[in-house]
């Protein structure tokens, strides 16, 4: 990306850092290696602070994804905002609903992460959460086709979400924070 600024790239590198050594590093999604490592994610920090602003940048998203088909993936990185997890998930929601109206159901999809993530039904200190905590808030627009593609690939697909839960909590709280803690440290190697 050009012409970002010093916090925007830090943002970036923070970001970056997590996803290698946590979501990758620990196999937290087995489809994500490839596309790090041919540089096909899209990073893009959103500063909005309105809903309407918001979920305009994912539909924006999704027309540049539409335009640049060697992107695989972007990651809306949300720094300035949603930092309330029931906030979020009302965002997300909307998000989702928008994609529908705008007619990109089967098109892209949305996950989601956040700092604070916690699973229906989990204690907030659950190691199970950190499966989906990210160093900000963000919006992960994935291309349906190559989810379908994945899963298709993939042995058993369905018990990735499983294994990681039981992989988490037999880490234990304390190493999940180290992992998740250790994408906030600075290094010379500012980015990759």
């Amino acid at each position: 990306m050009t012409n970002l600024n010093t916090d925007d790239q830090r943002i970036i590198t923070q970001t970056k850092k997590w996803l290698e050594s946590v979501i990758i590093a620990h196999n937290y999604c087995p489809f994500a290696k490839r596309e790090f490592d041919k540089g096909t994610i899209r990073y893009r920090v959103i500063h909005e602070t309105e809903f309407n602003s918001l979920l305009e940048s994912v539909i924006q998203e999704c027309v540049w994804l539409d335009q640049n088909k060697d992107t695989e993936t972007t990651l809306i990185i949300l720094p300035s905002n949603l930092s309330n997890f029931n906030s979020f998930l009302d965002c997300l929601g909307l998000a989702e609903d928008l994609l529908i109206s705008q007619g990109y159901e089967g098109t892209y999809q949305l996950a989601s992460f956040h700092p604070d993530y916690c699973f229906q039904g989990a204690e907030d200190n659950d190691p199970a959460n950190y499966t989906n905590r990210s160093p900000y808030p963000m919006f992960h627009l994935i291309r349906e086709s190559s989810v379908q593609a994945a899963v298709e690939n993939h042995p058993d697909a369905d018990a990735i979400p499983g294994r990681n839960i039981e992989y988490a909590q037999q880490q234990g709280l304390e190493k999940m924070k180290a992992l998740f803690e250790q994408c906030f440290e600075t290094d010379s190697n500012n980015d990759k």
